[in-house]
């Protein structure tokens, strides 16, 4: 079946050609308002992005994801790995709230708050634009042969692009091992940790990858969530949308004529005149509708309206939409399917914030040891052994821990001392015996309830089981 003409964009993407190979984008730098408001926060994201790891709250990072040594901080609250239930509820959270975003905003995701977009449009590109220049001066920089200008222009470009992406791998490693383990690391000698330093460097190698060469290829390609847009958005989704009904109309676009009365000819507002297309960092054109390679970067609104501004037509062409908007004239409003998201959402939120308020800051386990019978011992007293583990999740130590039963009469007496400390961010193991008379068992296996004391004050309780002899049934 043959692809109608109006559709044949869609068999391929703008960054190939038809003979298969990379098609480079040059886009024209943009200006205007939309560009302005995501240049704030583009910069306050970055100032975020870049600080993180080195802000503590309660001296705990304020972002941290060490899967090497299993801690996470997610906004100052440390996760260890019995806390790991909690980290997939806020995954979770954080999944459903994209796809609920996606189908009110589309991908705005992408054009406004994705790293990726941010480091290249707001960085690299903008160093590129500064040595090279914009799209005329950056395509004819290209095609020249390679003079003393052009060798200048690529080593200094080259040189920044690695600098700062040796920064970003920096910043990157500083989110698994640590801010204060990176400083450490940078302070010291580079020598006495050789397999870090070989992380950075492929970190870095990776990260110029990306943006010096790779670039949008990343958001065409490689980021899924592009491709859940096919199954996320709907006619009512607002997205960046050329408004097809205004800029068409009857008689379809044409190049601009002064003093012309387009609108009685059948003539529609769009001028043909690509400014869309030229200033798109995917390639594309907008007037063919939701594309994949669109990242609602919203460069395209910008120049479509600086263009209807200096022919005098109205602006918004080009603008945020939905296609019910632009086709029926339809305001936004919240559908079953959003509702039904939102519900999703807030029980979840509900139900990591009421777990997030049950979380105790210190844990503990006591345990049998494998293997070990009760032993009697004298006064009809019975005897097991047991490895004990306390995790104290806060930053602070934990002085004068001791062990008492609850549940029972008896004694709990620790191998080492009978006090301890746990200290912050850390772990006390050991080995304990529980002795209880014999005239308190209530059968072969008793649940035993022990508290955790520090000082006088109860910490944390915890479960274990007890044996004794099978004739106290």
């Amino acid at each position: 079946m043959e692809t109608p003409q109006n559709e044949q964009f869609r068999d391929s993407i703008a960054t190939v050609d038809t003979e298969g190979k990379r098609s480079w984008v040059y886009p024209k730098k943009p200006s205007g308002i939309f560009y302005k408001y995501r240049t704030y926060v583009s910069y306050f994201l970055l100032a975020i992005l870049l600080s993180a790891p080195f802000i503590k709250i309660n001296g705990n990072q304020f972002l941290l994801f060490n899967v090497f040594e299993r801690k996470f901080n997610i906004f100052g609250f440390p996760f260890w790995p019995q806390d790991f239930h909690l980290l997939v509820v806020s995954m979770i959270v954080g999944v459903v709230f994209i796809i609920l975003f996606t189908v009110i905003f589309g991908r705005i995701f992408c054009g406004w708050i994705c790293p990726q977009t941010i480091f290249l449009e707001m960085v690299f590109r903008k160093i590129e634009y500064l040595i090279d220049g914009d799209r005329g001066k950056q395509i004819r920089l290209e095609k020249q042969p390679w003079n003393a200008e052009k060798i200048r222009k690529r080593l200094l470009k080259w040189f920044v692009f690695f600098v700062i992406s040796f920064i970003i791998a920096n910043v990157f490693l500083a989110y698994l091992i640590g801010g204060d383990t990176l400083i450490s690391y940078i302070t010291g000698n580079p020598l006495d940790n050789i397999n870090t330093l070989i992380s950075l460097t492929i970190f870095t190698c990776v990260f110029y990858f990306v943006f010096a060469w790779f670039r949008e290829q990343v958001c065409i390609i490689a980021c899924p969530y592009g491709r859940l847009q096919g199954v996320l958005l709907d006619n009512k989704t607002i997205n960046v949308a050329y408004d097809y009904k205004r800029g068409e109309r009857e008689e379809g676009r044409s190049k601009y004529k002064k003093n012309e009365d387009r609108e009685s000819q059948g003539k529609g507002d769009c001028i043909d005149c690509k400014q869309c297309v030229v200033v798109c960092p995917t390639g594309i054109d907008i007037r063919n509708g939701t594309q994949l390679e669109c990242i609602n970067c919203t460069a395209c609104i910008d120049e479509c309206d600086h263009i209807m501004e200096s022919v005098g037509y109205p602006k918004g062409l080009i603008r945020y939409a939905s296609e019910d908007n632009i086709a029926k004239k339809k305001p936004f409003e919240f559908s079953a399917r959003i509702k039904g998201y939102s519900a999703v959402l807030l029980i979840l939120i509900g139900i990591l914030v009421g777990m997030l308020f049950l979380r105790n800051d210190v844990e503990a386990r006591v345990l049998r040891l494998p293997g070990q019978l009760y032993q009697h011992k004298e006064n009809n007293i019975i005897s097991n052994v047991y490895t004990y583990k306390v995790i104290n999740k806060t930053t602070k130590d934990i002085n004068d821990v001791s062990y008492k039963l609850l549940s029972h009469k008896g004694e709990i007496k620790l191998v080492s001392n009978h006090h301890f400390l746990i200290p912050k961010q850390g772990i006390a193991e050991g080995t304990l015996f529980i002795e209880i008379n014999e005239a308190a068992l209530q059968g072969d296996k008793d649940k035993l309830e022990i508290g955790v004391y520090s000082g006088d004050k109860l910490i944390e309780t915890t479960i274990t089981n007890f044996l004794g002899p099978r004739s106290y049934r």
